[in-house]
């Protein structure tokens, strides 16, 4: 069984969430969350996270 893009990217990606970092990190400074998740394709509730992974590191 094939898997999609997104999927196999994200398992092959080492990205949280299948994002890529630096691009979020750029995001994040101009864009609130709905606009991230827009571009980015994934979830309010996953950028929450992700900011949250983010400032602990």
């Amino acid at each position: 069984m094939r898997m999609q893009d997104k999927q196999w990217n994200a398992g092959n990606d080492k990205d949280i969430f299948g994002v890529d970092i630096h691009q979020f990190m750029n995001m994040d400074g101009h864009a609130n969350y709905m606009e991230i998740a827009e571009e980015l394709g994934i979830s309010i509730g996953e950028v929450k996270k992700l900011k949250k992974r983010i400032n602990r590191s």
